[in-house]
């Protein structure tokens, strides 16, 4: 959730006039304003081990072993807070339901720059989830999420019954990120992420989501219920943009790997994103890999499982049907 670039741009400028005086003053009120966040969005879920590290995950819906497990993957800048908005209370019913928060993210512990690699991630979360006794389940990956989702299938094959890529980021890219990763990427970027933690207004927010689900609306009570500030704290900035930053050399060395892929995989994609264009990353992907389905949305943009939750369920339902769980 990128912030919109002429925010970024006032804040660099306000950077670069020499905000540095008043860094006790701003990083006091980024302080109280964090705190204050994270007693508004407390965990949701629990806490389990991996190498000295906490994972936050929330595990709800069926009991285990009376249903297939479904493993949700949150995007860049997000948390499993964004899953518990709608998505899943849809599949409750019918899977146990497992949303992770991404290593740095949300509350699960970072591994510093090691966990720029989309492939510790899944490994992380695989062994997560493997302590509440997860041994083949659907893996659902979204934007960002889809990397990692990817990165799952290819190191346990035999172990992931299905993938599912909403809006899944899976292909080498051209071209530049937003400013607002370009920024983080230079000196600039640590005190730019200060003043958005200090000072960032509802607005920002409001603004932020506007643009991820453009050209759809963002559904009532979204930004109410994920927890914006979680993702404005300056420890999950500081994650998120080093980790979108490093993505794409990562993706580029999975990529050759795809077409060995054999289980059932789905995706789902508005060809109106811009966030992850269809044609750059779903339509190539399913020419790669013979065990891809696309379900393309018209007109839908990033965030479809939110915008066409009925699409979301459905591709989630028929990866359950091709794997035969």
């Amino acid at each position: 959730m990128p912030l919109p670039s002429p925010l970024a741009i006032a804040i660099t400028l306000f950077t670069l006039l020499g905000l540095a005086g008043c860094a006790t003053l701003v990083d006091s009120r980024a302080d109280r304003r964090e705190t204050l966040w994270m007693t508004e969005f407390p965990p949701l879920g629990q806490f389990v081990e991996v190498e000295g590290h906490r994972v936050h995950l929330l595990v709800t819906g069926r009991s285990r072993g009376s249903a297939p497990d479904v493993v949700l993957i949150h995007g860049a800048n997000g948390n499993l807070r964004d899953f518990t908005f709608d998505l899943v209370e849809r599949l409750e019913g019918d899977f146990r339901v497992i949303a992770v928060d991404r290593p740095g993210l949300g509350y699960s512990d970072s591994w510093g720059e090691a966990d720029n690699d989309p492939a510790l991630q899944a490994r992380v979360l695989r062994e997560a989830v493997a302590q509440l006794g997860v041994r083949r389940p659907i893996v659902v990956g979204h934007s960002y999420g889809g990397a990692v989702a990817l990165a799952w299938g290819l190191q346990a094959p035999r172990d992931t019954a299905a993938l599912v890529l909403l809006a899944g980021a899976s292909e080498p890219w051209e071209g530049d990120l937003t400013f607002w990763y370009n920024l983080n990427a230079t000196v600039l970027g640590g005190p730019a992420r200060t003043l958005v933690a200090a000072f960032a207004p509802e607005s920002a927010v409001e603004a932020a989501l506007a643009n991820v689900f453009a050209p759809e609306a963002v559904p009532e009570g979204y930004g109410d219920h994920i927890g914006a500030g979680l993702s404005l704290r300056r420890e999950s900035q500081e994650t998120n943009n080093r980790q979108v930053n490093s993505l794409l050399p990562y993706v580029t060395a999975m990529q050759p790997r795809y077409p060995g892929l054999r289980m059932p995989i789905e995706l789902l994609h508005g060809d109106a994103d811009e966030t992850v264009p269809v044609e750059v990353h779903a339509r190539r992907f399913i020419r790669e890999v013979p065990s891809a389905r696309l379900t393309e949305i018209p007109g839908a943009g990033h965030m479809l499982h939110h915008t066409h939750p009925e699409a979301a369920v459905a591709v989630i339902r028929e990866a359950r049907r091709r794997a035969g769980l």
